[in-house]
């Protein structure tokens, strides 16, 4: 932290309810293009079984958030929500906050072995020096007025019907008991999941029965192309609201699998799942191997006025022993 940020009293503790409009006060409306998900997830972290939610105070003001979830059956945390008020970011409070979080987990956790994290921006070689790099994954952004959403999911329909090796059975959609069985064989684990690794927006999680139940509570819509060796799997969120403007819902659809078609038809299967509910703007990111990313894309190109919301970015996993 730098010197002014030492002379200042600074405080770590656990966060509680009554500091939630002081968090929402650090997180600015630019922030993660707008998308900033804290409003929608503050209470329901500090419940959550296994998370940890640590804020730091100076002179009794909240200026920065780290959340810290226990995963692989205690063997693993995962760092996730970091937040700093903006007029002391690139101050060190955010290093700061992360060296008491680690502690605190050593001390605490002493059966933890190794930190996880998700980024957003290709990592710098100081960064990889620190830490292993896991999976990528490639995200498509898109955003569309909802009224537009079914001209868009009907265009995309007809293009899929006239691909050559389109599924003649279709997309299915798994119930709980079928996803969580299917996640976890050696044919979906060795041949669909980056780095072998579950990615639930931007939750990493081992393919392990210990995690089934993080997944559970995330009331996840799972769809694949076969219900049995599928070529792709996709996992999407309940939609939220968002800063980007009053009445913006956000959701993050992840697919797994290297086959262009598969891909196309469950990304298509969980729009239509989600079309009958949806109203406002909505902003919605799809999580892809980058080998399938131009397809994709080329795939959304249409005449809905459904537009791409960002340029090609990534989902980057890393991990370090703790």
């Amino acid at each position: 932290m730098s010197a002014a940020g030492e002379a200042c009293d600074v405080e770590y503790s656990l966060a509680e309810e009554k500091d939630f409009q002081q968090v929402l006060n650090i997180c600015s409306s630019e922030d993660f293009d707008g998308l900033d998900y804290m409003a929608a997830t503050f209470h329901r972290w500090l419940h959550e079984p296994g998370r940890l939610v640590f804020i730091t105070r100076m002179k009794n003001r909240v200026v920065a958030l780290e959340s810290a979830l226990l995963v692989d059956g205690g063997q693993t945390v995962v760092f996730q929500g970091l937040r700093v008020a903006p007029d002391l970011r690139s101050c060190g409070i955010a290093g700061a906050l992360q060296r008491h979080v680690t502690a605190y987990i050593r001390c605490h956790y002493p059966e933890v072995s190794a930190l996880r994290l998700s980024r957003g921006d290709e990592p710098s070689p100081e960064t990889l020096a620190k830490y292993r790099l896991v999976a990528k994954e490639a995200i498509l952004s898109l955003c569309c007025e909802a009224t537009d959403l079914g001209r868009f999911v009907a265009e995309l329909q007809s293009r899929l019907s006239c691909q050559a090796d389109s599924s003649p059975g279709g997309p299915v959609t798994l119930n709980q008991q079928q996803a969580e069985t299917l996640v976890l064989t050696d044919h979906v684990v060795s041949n669909l999941l980056p780095g072998k690794t579950i990615i639930n927006d931007w939750e990493p999680l081992k393919p392990v029965e210990a995690n089934l139940e993080v997944l559970r509570r995330r009331s996840l819509t799972w769809i694949v192309d076969h219900e049995f060796e599928p070529s792709a799997i996709s996992l999407c969120t309940a939609p939220y609201a968002v800063p980007y403007r009053h009445d913006a819902l956000h959701f993050n659809i992840n697919i797994f699998g290297r086959s262009l078609s598969s891909v196309c038809a469950v990304f298509l299967a969980q729009l239509e799942a989600l079309l009958p509910s949806l109203q406002g703007y909505l902003i919605f990111h799809t999580y892809v191997d980058p080998a399938v990313w131009s397809g994709l894309r080329q795939f959304c190109q249409n005449n809905a006025n459904v537009s791409f919301f960002k340029d090609y970015w990534e989902n980057v996993i890393l991990e370090k022993d703790l």
